[in-house]
């Protein structure tokens, strides 16, 4: 016999769970909801891979009100997530974003970025050389001549706590999920009715919800539709550090924030190592089940980086590394979240190019009103909608890591 939902989720890591949960604690929803997840370790899911950070810091509004929203989540997470008296607990450390900017070109940004940033009521400052070396002793400031630094509302947290926390509460409220794989999406005209499983299962649906990550443009063409989503490959370094700077810092009390070099890379502590990164160049697309490190980044690229903005940073060594995806939009490095312009019931929830874990909560709520109201009952996302991609016409986000 044919099951049917009233929507299934396709993707169960931290966007599909959001939705989920949005939708099952929504009290004007009052239909069925299924997740489909192939993997439900997670272990190669953006998820789990990321840097799990938060940061408003965007050059866009629209991006800096999802981080507000999400940071407002985390910070109410476990009395939102509580199921059988458990309060899932997301560790947030208020680390605090640093951007360094040493050229005219960064500085205009960081300035743009910060009018952008302030007239959303995000709490970031700007710090000329002297400031920014009395916050930080440690670091060479000579090539310096602004910074952005997140006073509050910024830092990292649990990923796996966040996913976790939405699938659980999903599923008490009555939200069901099966481990397997939507290897067709059954079409008739404008509309999506159903989905089949590679164990054979048949599911109707009367909305489906492309929530598969890096896969959103395998997700999309099983229904005979397009997104300018790719997977690109981001390697992660852990190191430890012979003469730590945690002890050297000033204004922010011993806690590096997250800083991001003019070179691009980026660097935070993590536990008693950091956590490091950079953007590669170039910057390929890459094969959807490729997680093999870019080895060579951290002593051609990272290391140098590093050792030249502090002599602390001199004699490191890396611990362990692993490589995971961005879920890359291609057209301008922004999520787009709504239904297809001609299959209504179609709704795609990809391309976040970094940020699904901070942009989780506001998508999940976003995709939820969509469903139950037809429109956005909060926050307008409509500019983020799919028609943009049908126009080629760009929504550009310039703060990208």
């Amino acid at each position: 016999m044919k099951r049917a939902y009233d929507v299934v989720i396709v993707g169960g890591a931290v966007i599909g769970s959001a939705v989920a949960y949005y939708l099952s604690a929504n009290p004007d929803f009052d239909g069925s909801v299924l997740i489909v997840e192939k993997d439900t370790s997670f272990c190669k899911s953006s998820t789990a891979l990321s840097v799990s950070s938060i940061r408003m810091q965007f050059s866009n509004p629209i991006n800096v009100r999802i981080s507000q929203y999400g940071a407002e989540v985390i910070r109410n997470f476990g009395e939102m997530m509580e199921v059988d008296g458990h309060r899932p607990d997301l560790h947030f450390h208020p680390g605090g974003y640093l951007f360094l900017a040493r050229d005219a070109r960064q500085v205009q940004v960081l300035r743009d970025n910060h009018a952008v940033q302030r007239a959303c009521g995000a709490d970031v400052v700007l710090w000329d050389r002297d400031e920014l070396a009395r916050a930080f002793p440690h670091l060479n400031v000579d090539d310096i001549e602004l910074a952005s630094y997140g006073r509050s509302g910024e830092g990292w947290f649990d990923n796996f706590g966040l996913m976790q926390g939405f699938r659980a509460k999903a599923r008490a409220l009555g939200a069901e999920l099966v481990r397997d794989e939507v290897v067709a999406i059954a079409r008739e005209g404008d509309r999506v009715t159903g989905v089949t499983l590679a164990s054979g299962a048949e599911i109707a649906a009367g909305t489906v919800v492309n929530a598969s990550g890096p896969r959103a443009a395998l997700v999309a063409r099983m229904a005979g539709l397009d997104i300018p989503v790719e997977p690109r490959k981001r390697t992660l370094f852990v190191f430890d550090c012979a003469a730590s700077p945690e002890g050297t810092a000033g204004v922010n009390q011993g806690r590096l924030p997250l800083m991001i070099d003019p070179t691009g890379v980026f660097c935070r502590p993590e536990g008693r190592y950091f956590l490091s990164g950079s953007v590669p160049d170039p910057d390929p697309a890459v094969d959807w089940d490729d997680f093999e490190p870019r080895y060579a980044e951290f002593e051609e690229v990272i290391w140098p980086a590093l050792a030249e903005r502090s002599p602390q940073f001199e004699a490191i060594k890396v611990v362990n590394q692993w490589a995971g995806h961005y879920a890359f939009n291609t057209l301008d490095h922004n999520l787009v979240v709504g239904p297809h312009d001609v299959v209504g019931n179609f709704i795609f929830a990809n391309g976040f190019s970094g940020h699904g874990l901070q942009q989780g909560p506001a998508t999940g709520r976003a995709v939820s009103e969509l469903i139950t109201y037809g429109g956005f009952r909060t926050l307008d996302l409509s500019p983020l909608g799919y028609g943009r991609v049908v126009r080629n016409a760009p929504f550009w986000e310039q703060a990208i890591i």
